[in-house]
């Protein structure tokens, strides 16, 4: 009872709130963010299958074999089957019918295993979700071929030889865009009816798609089982192989998280330091006032000991329920971009991290300044100025070090990531303390020249210049760490929606012939639309690389890169570098070159280690070409503009047979130009990538709204760390202040000198915490994240800014009280 008395004396006394606070702070943002993340890489899973109409997909050129099939139902997958190619499709059967060149898409009873359809009764109009696809002897079009064929539900649509019932408008599927004859004008039907069309014939350009789903033990097992069997021409696809713009934006911003959530548990680490180093501080004399009636070292250590685990216990639930509410925040944020409903309940791992680190916190950062207690002498309530004994300041720091690096480590399982915080809290710690000191030093001098308050508050710190020194590493640490997140944030940010600008092409023209290449422009440019270059490709294979064989070299240097090789690739030729193309290596060739050279693309170069100056050999047709390597191109494939891995000078591929591609931006309000663009050139493949942008927009929205969420909780961290640290200094604050009032100082010169000295200290930390922020940004951007690094000006005006204000505000409100208090209350205690 006697430790729950003193527990809740101390509580009242405001002694344990930051102490408590922090606590509760680091528990909830391990606890939300691994929450989080737990729940969010099951959504990407769930959203993954439906984006697969499936949860995994086996992609094959031809029919696999049916043995394949059987063993996929032995083990109790789902399955479906989807098979693509483009086809002209008719209105009837007359000479002059309308027709049009579609994407047909033929799939089974069970499509799609995950996901809904979108359809809808007339053209534009409202739609409804599904899970049923066509039955057999019906059709259901893309909106856009009504009114372009002239045709209307219920009548016939003739897709080979096969005249199929017109039932439907189908708006969108799950699987759109994942397949390669998943664009242009859509033809969706039964399976069944494939025979009827008499389309599919030995040699036709088919893709053949077989859906799987079910439990993912049992998918990954038959995954292991179906990789011994498949070809290289057979594919096994996931969330990262058909959506990897998606995929590398969550990655990324797990990074971010997973970065933000040690940065958070570091500060929050500090503040529990500072505050239960000052509540240690202040029970020295209660301690030896116990020593001195008999109570033993050991008996202290168990009433403190007692009553920290008693509030750690109380926060770390606190801080469990916070972390609940922030990751159910976090999904609400997301929750039109996931289907919450798919998402796992809440599992007890993150609680377990949570609790975790609240014992680490413990023994790292609480437990080192309480032990310190038991050393306490009952001389001290005779003599006050007797030293406090207990561990030094090094044994203390240094397990503190040790603790938050683990803590890192072992919750972000990224040593690169670890070791680049401590090494950045490690440099700015001696950096800082050392430029801190010497400026402190300099103090003297101005504050002789300086007016009364201005006087007061320098003088000070130059008396406690190294307690100040040491201040200063702090509260640069924490606006260091704050910048440093919202540094990370921004580029983050940035950088996604660089990648997808407005304006940013969303159709893709192909299969253009040379002859229309003329008027294609001109009705591009009658219509104000602005395109990308018209580009010529020709197609041809990779046979050999300096007279080795390019499979040969593959499996030797990456197997990986097989699959750019094991199919035709798009060559292309022009007498310009592309404006978005970068030479890393070598020289691009002069205007009208007909040499034997080629460009090449760099990420395929490195996988396949060529370099400049380097024979290859491609098989155009019948016909071979070898050519050297002249230069390695740096690209980017994310920015919906026509790219290619190989380029040639203009005079070396016209003599082989081309067709043309292109992109252009078009406005949605503008959507109707496509029935009439496709009238005029039928023979044209249209795709339509605008709701793929939508889709990828909207999924960095939503996750950009996280981020800042957790930035958000981060600063909360910062705050406390501030406050804590002002804090440690109150006991001597309060004796001069008393000293000072009781020699005739006004209130309003003592509040005023301590403004302008936490001001002054905040202005230097935040021009350090600038300096150290930038430096540290750059290592993170450059080698974890893999993003380019921009120089950031504004953080060199708004740490010191922001330091200056929050450190001089904390330094206010805290220290408000030690203005407030009668000097002859403090004096009695001296």
């Amino acid at each position: 009872m006697f430790a729950l008395r003193l527990l809740w004396r101390d509580w009242r006394g405001g002694e344990l709130g930051v102490l408590a606070s922090s606590i509760v702070i680091a528990v909830a943002i391990v606890t939300g963010i691994s929450l989080f993340a737990d729940r969010l890489q099951q959504g990407i899973v769930a959203q993954s299958s439906s984006f697969l109409a499936a949860d995994r997909v086996l992609q094959s050129p031809r029919p696999v074999d049916q043995l394949w099939l059987q063993q996929a139902e032995k083990v109790g997958l789902q399955q479906a089957e989807v098979l693509s190619f483009q086809s002209m499709v008719y209105a009837g059967e007359a000479v002059d019918a309308p027709m049009q060149l579609a994407s047909v898409k033929a799939v089974s009873d069970s499509y799609p295993l995950r996901g809904q359809l979108d359809v809808s009764d007339e053209a534009f109009g409202v739609s409804v979700k599904t899970t049923a696809s066509p039955p057999r002897g019906e059709v259901w079009l893309d909106p856009r071929l009504l009114p372009l064929m002239d045709l209307k539900i219920g009548e016939s649509l003739f897709v080979g030889e096969a005249k199929l019932l017109i039932s439907k408008v189908v708006v969108n599927e799950p699987d759109r865009g994942g397949n390669g004859f998943g664009f242009g004008a859509r033809v969706l039907m039964n399976i069944a009816d494939i025979p009827a069309t008499d389309i599919v014939q030995p040699g036709s350009r088919v893709e053949y798609r077989y859906l799987f789903s079910g439990d993912a033990s049992l998918l990954s097992s038959y995954g292991e089982w179906l990789k011994v069997q498949m070809q290289p021409s057979h594919k096994w696809l996931n969330l990262k192989d058909t959506q990897p713009r998606i995929s590398q934006s969550l990655q990324r911003a797990e990074q971010f998280l997973l970065l933000a959530g040690a940065m958070g548990v570091g500060l929050a680490g500090i503040a529990i330091a500072l505050a239960a180093r000052r509540y240690s501080e202040r029970h020295y004399d209660y301690v030896a006032m116990m020593k001195s009636l008999g109570a033993t070292s050991a008996r202290v250590m168990r009433i403190y000991i007692g009553n920290l685990l008693l509030l750690a216990l109380i926060a770390l639930l606190v801080g469990c329920g916070l972390g609940w509410f922030i990751q159910e925040m976090f999904i609400r944020i997301l929750q039109d971009y996931f289907d919450v409903t798919s998402m796992p309940e809440v599992t007890l791992r993150p609680f377990i991290i949570g609790s975790v680190t609240a014992l680490v916190c413990l023994l790292a950062f609480a437990l080192p300044p309480l032990l310190s207690l038991q050393g306490a002498s009952p001389l001290r309530v005779l003599r006050r100025d007797l030293p406090n004994s207990g561990l030094s300041n090094v044994v203390t720091y240094g397990i503190g070090v040790v603790g938050i690096g683990l803590l890192m480590f072992w919750y972000s399982a990224n040593l690169t990531l670890t070791l680049a915080v401590l090494a950045g809290v490690g440099l700015t710690f001696v950096i800082v303390g050392a430029v801190a000191w010497y400026l402190l030093r300099g103090t003297a001098k101005v504050g002789m020249q300086a007016g009364s308050s201005w006087r007061l508050a320098l003088a000070s710190m130059r008396r406690r210049g190294f307690q100040n020194a040491i201040q200063s590493v702090i509260f640069s640490l924490a606006i260091m760490l704050l910048l440093l997140l919202a540094l990370i944030r921004s580029s983050l940010i940035e950088e996604w929606q660089v990648q997808l600008p407005e304006g940013t092409p969303n159709h893709f023209l192909v299969n253009v012939a040379e002859n229309e290449v003329t008027s294609l422009r001109t009705l591009l440019a009658t219509n104000q639309l602005e395109s990308e270059p018209i580009y010529p490709m020709v197609r041809g294979r990779l046979t050999q690389v300096n007279d080795e064989a390019v499979a040969k070299r593959a499996s030797k240097t990456d197997p990986s890169a097989q699959n750019s090789l094991d199919r035709e690739l798009n060559l292309s030729w022009s007498d310009n570098l592309p404006s978005d193309n970068i030479i890393v290596d070598g020289e691009w060739w002069s205007e009208g070159s007909t040499a034997p050279e080629v460009s090449m693309e760099k990420s395929l170069a490195q996988r396949l280690q060529i370099n400049v100056g380097d024979k290859m050999e491609f098989l155009i047709g019948s016909e071979r070409l070898v050519v050297t390597v002249t230069s390695i191109r740096e690209l980017d494939w994310d920015t919906m503009k026509p790219n290619f891995y190989m380029l040639f000078p203009s005079g070396l591929l016209n003599q082989y047979p081309a067709t043309y591609m292109t992109s252009f931006y078009l406005p949605s309000e503008q959507k109707r130009f496509l029935n009439q663009f496709l009238r005029d050139f039928p023979t044209i493949t249209v795709i339509e990538m605008d709701s793929v942008i939508k889709q990828i927009r909207t999924i960095i929205t939503q996750v950009s709204s996280a981020v800042e969420l957790v930035l958000g909780l981060i600063i909360v961290s910062g705050l406390l760390v501030l406050i804590a640290s002002v804090q440690a200094s109150l006991d001597s604050r309060y004796q001069e202040s008393a000293v000072l009032r009781t020699l005739g100082a006004k209130r309003e010169l003592v509040l005023g000198s301590l403004v302008i000295e936490f001001s002054s200290l905040g202005l230097l930390a935040g021009f350090l915490a600038a300096f150290s922020a930038e430096l540290s940004v750059y290592g993170l951007q450059e080698y974890l994240l893999r993003m380019e690094y921009v120089f950031h000006p504004w953080v060199w005006l708004a740490g010191p800014v922001v330091g200056a204000i929050l450190i001089g505000t904390a330094g206010y409100v805290t220290c408000r009280k030690v203005v407030n208090t009668p000097p002859i209350e403090v004096l009695r205690e001296l």
